[in-house]
């Protein structure tokens, strides 16, 4: 690892720290909602996800005014280093306005467009997934431990996730869905992203979302791809901002994956 990519990892959990800080005293609490999604689809934001992008957005200005920010709530700021920070503070506002804890901070680093490191912060539970060229770990109030995903030869023996199979698919990508699941041991609902960091440990082994923004999903490239898993498109292709993503712990279970989601 580099001394600049060494330098601002270390500095990603500084922005994991303030961002936690300032949003763990609105879970579980009584909080006003807004709903900034079209007509008929609730896209719920809170104070939370907005206040949390800003104190990010501020330290980063301080520390890397050179780098480029892109988050979800505030749009994009130019950069002139190869440098560029992906944020969503509150992934997941859905399970947080419910009072799961499957949310999480997401602070992703690019660098010439590729994600190269990523964190993964879920200040509530007080664990850290963190994904570097290499290598990923958890950090928690046992310190920090490798991630690695779990072996799984096949999809009749491997456990797979979506956040909600009727509200984020199409019809047509809804029965495509259905096609991997039904081959799968066990499915289970509403893991937001705190289901690529079941991947990642090993208790999951596929995860399936559809047109996912950059911001979604640069910071767990790195986590998932970094504990041993593979991270593409649904036809195995590299992902590109906007497309279906399959995350899955062992290349073969991807494989078969993909296969069914392309039949």
């Amino acid at each position: 690892m580099n001394a600049d990519l060494e330098k601002r990892l270390a500095f990603a959990h500084r922005l994991a720290d303030a961002s936690g800080a300032f949003i763990r005293p609105y879970f579980r609490k009584r909080i006003d909602v807004s709903d900034k999604g079209p007509s008929g689809f609730f896209d719920p934001v809170t104070e939370a996800d907005k206040g949390a992008e800003i104190v990010i957005r501020d330290l980063l200005a301080k520390e890397f005014p050179q780098d480029a920010i892109l988050g979800e709530e505030f749009g994009e700021r130019a950069g002139t280093s190869r440098y560029r920070w992906v944020l969503d503070p509150v992934d997941g506002t859905r399970a947080f306005i419910a009072g799961q804890p499957l949310w999480g901070t997401l602070i992703g680093l690019e660098q010439d467009g590729v994600p190269i490191a990523g964190v993964l912060d879920q200040p509530f539970l007080r664990e850290r997934f963190v994904g570097a060229p290499g290598k990923a770990e958890l950090h928690n109030s046992e310190g920090a431990s490798l991630l690695k995903t779990r072996a799984c030869a096949r999809l009749a023996d491997a456990v797979i996730c979506t956040t909600h199979p009727v509200l984020h698919f199409s019809a047509p990508e809804r029965e495509l869905y259905f096609r991997v699941e039904q081959a799968c041991r066990l499915s289970r609902y509403g893991g937001d992203c705190y289901a690529y960091a079941l991947v990642a440990m090993g208790f999951v082994d596929l995860v399936i979302e559809t047109h996912l923004k950059r911001w979604d999903i640069a910071a767990i490239i790195p986590i998932v791809e970094g504990a041993g898993g593979v991270v593409t498109d649904w036809s195995g292709k590299p992902w590109h901002d906007g497309d279906n993503i399959i995350a899955a712990g062992d290349a073969r279970v991807h494989a078969e994956a993909v296969k069914l989601l392309t039949a």
